[in-house]
């Protein structure tokens, strides 16, 4: 898996915790740069650690899995990327309204928006994927989507948040169709 595919998934692994970002950064009466640093950083942080837990959870199942990897490949991030397809859609609009900012409510809400990353980890176990360089560029470029997802938010408002959920869901569905097809032998140059 090339750097162009991992930071592709790197980006639509990150649009959960952009929308979460664009969020916070609507509930800020003015712009607060430490802030929006302290929530980039702990989104990028939790993005980077979920798929390294996951990447170990499935090196020790490996030899039972190998000849279907790029099956559960295909169905992991699919279902992440149909979820977050029809959390687009369906999802209510939650924006926190609240101006105080408390560091439990972010543990949380990186937490949660990192979880598709142990999946993709699991995922990258199978494929044989370099799993530091994968995930510092997931950590990095989740960190830099969540703190411009902050200052749209404090900028623009909400108007974006769906479309970003419905991008990285697209692109995870198309990551995983790629992975499939090239080991059916297929072409799967997306």
């Amino acid at each position: 898996m090339g750097v162009a595919e991992l930071f592709l998934i790197g980006v639509g692994l990150s649009m959960d915790a952009f929308a979460v970002a664009v969020c916070k950064g609507l509930a800020m009466p003015r712009m607060r740069w430490r802030q929006a640093a302290l929530i980039a950083l702990s989104f990028g942080f939790f993005q980077a650690l979920m798929p390294l837990l996951g990447w170990a959870l499935g090196r020790q199942f490996e030899t039972y899995i190998t000849s279907v990897d790029h099956w559960i490949a295909f169905v992991l991030l699919g279902f992440i990327g149909g979820k977050m397809i029809w959390d687009a859609f369906h999802e209510e609009e939650t924006c926190c309204t609240q101006e105080r900012f408390r560091l439990r409510e972010l543990l949380a809400l990186s937490i949660a928006t990192s979880i598709d990353a142990m999946a993709v980890g699991i995922t990258f176990a199978f494929l044989k994927v370099q799993i530091l360089p994968a995930a510092a560029l997931i950590g990095c470029t989740t960190f830099l989507l969540s703190l411009t997802g902050v200052c749209a938010g404090r900028r623009f408002g909400s108007r974006y948040r769906n479309k970003a959920t419905l991008a990285g869901g697209i692109i995870l569905c198309l990551m995983g169709l790629k992975i499939l097809l090239e080991h059916l032998g297929l072409p799967g140059s997306l």
